[in-house]
């Protein structure tokens, strides 16, 4: 066959080749990922964008629970916003003389703005108010919105306060917490953040505690409002915490690099012998809580896993499904939520442990950011928690080990090329 003129003949395209360092050829290869990285990353965007604006207003089942007695105190879990945010406030109109809230993201809309009036009030009303709320997650909130009255005490919690940081990884961690505790008697903890969207169309999940536990979480705030606050504006009250035995609060403190909250599951999982139900958010195992979960399934143990089939942050979605095949060649029955976002970080084992918080079973929840997670330890409760579960899966399908083989090959080659980005979520 003739030659095409400006045509290279193959031993000229291999001189070619081979007149390649094996640097440049790693650096081109490694640019060919990253171009498949982003064209994947901005086809799931675009996916999950138009899925989001089709999708109707969601409706899902959800339970009213009694409250319950665990040792001295008093808790009740809230499986829907509205309800939720009645309570709280409620609250804090009968607050008579502190108030600390502490939200990742608190939006400006009605609801928003229905929190900041009552903060408002009570403040007035002289009652010490203290707020705080993430910087980074409330970029996309108006400015006006996150100016608040002068008797309001506000921090706009940031990351990045110096441009030394930049160098010191555990100034990158986010308040990712949700607190709010009237008084030091009554504290909510969960994964509930403040808007109208979570209000009625988010299936989450928080609780109440009623009773001296709640100083925990106060001095919790504390703690965290004075090593963050302006040096003037440091709160003076110390909140007797008590060690009880059948409620404990775990705190993840990026600057200390302590993280207790994923210990706190490893040690729990690894002495469930019967039941493991496990309701998360973000689930992206590390390699070592991944392993407690399907040893836990090999020994016996009835292990379930309930996500959000279609979540708030797609990438997630996606890193989630690589490790599913080993889950359910392990015996771990994976649940998908169908019809809302599914935002829970909850677990409860053997019908007498449960754990509720803020804390999602990522990399960033389990080693980066700030997160704060309740361990209870009652059999009452933990029935609750059962029935929560069992409302859920009622709106889930179980994915079995067949179908999950036999997915699509598009979908396993997006789930490679995504792969890499597990190491920062």
């Amino acid at each position: 066959m003739p030659q095409l003129p400006g045509q290279k003949t193959l031993p000229s395209m291999l001189r070619w080749r081979l007149k390649l360092s094996p640097r440049q050829i790693i650096l081109r290869a490694l640019g060919a990922i990253a171009i498949l990285q982003v064209i994947t990353v901005t086809i799931l965007w675009v996916v999950s964008t138009l899925r989001a604006r089709s999708r109707k207003s969601a409706s899902f089942p959800h339970m009213k629970l009694d409250p319950v007695r665990v040792g001295k105190n008093t808790l009740q879990i809230y499986s829907y916003g509205r309800d939720l945010y009645d309570a709280m406030l409620a609250a804090i109109d009968e607050a008579q003389d502190c108030i600390y809230l502490e939200s990742y993201i608190w939006k400006g809309d009605e609801v928003g703005e229905e929190f900041k009036t009552h903060l408002t009030r009570k403040a007035e009303q002289g009652v010490a108010v203290y707020v705080i709320f993430d910087g980074f997650a409330n970029l996309v909130v108006p400015r006006a919105f996150k100016t608040f009255s002068p008797k309001v005490h506000v921090l706009e919690y940031q990351a990045f306060r110096h441009p030394a940081y930049f160098f010191d990884f555990r100034r990158y961690s986010l308040d990712h917490r949700k607190l709010l505790i009237v008084d030091g008697k009554d504290a909510f903890i969960g994964g509930y953040n403040i808007g109208s969207l979570y209000a009625t169309e988010w299936r989450d999940t928080h609780m109440r505690i009623s009773g001296p536990a709640a100083n925990d979480l106060a001095q919790s705030f504390v703690d965290f409002w004075n090593r963050f606050s302006p040096k003037d504006d440091k709160i003076a009250r110390r909140h007797k915490r008590s060690f009880d035995p059948l409620i404990n609060v775990h705190g993840n403190d990026a600057l200390r690099l302590t993280f207790p909250i994923r210990d706190m599951y490893i040690d729990a999982i690894d002495n469930a012998e019967h039941t493991i139900f496990l309701t998360n958010a973000y689930f992206v195992p590390d390699r070592v809580l991944l392993g407690s979960l399907k040893s836990a399934a090999k020994r016996g143990v009835d292990v379930r896993v309930l996500v959000p089939w279609y979540s708030n942050h797609v990438i997630v979605d996606w890193l989630a499904r690589r490790c599913f095949t080993q889950c359910l060649e392990s015996g771990v029955h994976v649940f998908g939520y169908n019809h809302a976002m599914l935002h829970a970080k909850t677990c409860t084992i053997d019908g007498q442990w449960s754990t509720i918080g803020t804390a999602n079973l990522d990399r960033l929840s389990s080693i980066g950011n700030y997160e704060i997670n309740a361990e209870i330890y009652s059999k009452e409760f933990a029935h609750q928690m059962e029935t929560l579960f069992a409302c859920d899966t009622s709106n889930a399908f179980e994915l079995t080990l067949d179908d999950w083989i036999h997915r699509p090959w598009y979908k396993k080659f997006g789930e490679i090329i995504i792969a890499p980005f597990s190491i920062v979520m």
